[in-house]
């Protein structure tokens, strides 16, 4: 499972020193894994304290970046603890879930997903 943490990156300096950025995916980082794809989805979402997200896997790169709470993103089975600041990255088609550390805090996160080339449209109602 690929965890990147924003406590873990090196800042840089950009646009004539104006901007500092942490590179958590750098330019053209996945350019080869989504060449024609596009982008399918940004949303903020939360899992309630003691709740899971069902078990799932779509046709997508998905990005995401905790910004509240503790929890566990579960990925084909491996188990890794996030937190706020950490971008996590799913491949396409890969099973995953998301649950809060406990049963007293959201897990809550920025959501990015780049669709495949050729998949038509996706119903996350039932995924």
């Amino acid at each position: 499972m690929d965890v990147r943490s924003i406590q873990q990156t090196v800042p840089a300096k950009e646009h004539n020193d104006s901007t500092t950025v942490w590179w958590l995916v750098p330019p053209r980082e996945m350019y080869e894994a989504s060449v024609g794809g596009h982008l399918e989805l940004i949303c903020e979402w939360e899992v309630a304290p003691g709740g899971e997200v069902f078990p799932h896997s779509h046709p997508t790169h998905e990005y995401y970046y905790i910004t509240a709470g503790r929890g566990y993103i579960v990925l084909e089975g491996e188990e890794r603890e996030v937190g706020p600041g950490d971008l996590v990255y799913i491949p396409p088609g890969k099973v995953h879930s998301a649950r809060p550390l406990n049963d007293n805090a959201p897990l809550r996160a920025v959501s990015f997903a780049v669709g495949l080339p050729g998949v038509g449209e996706i119903d996350y109602t039932s995924h």
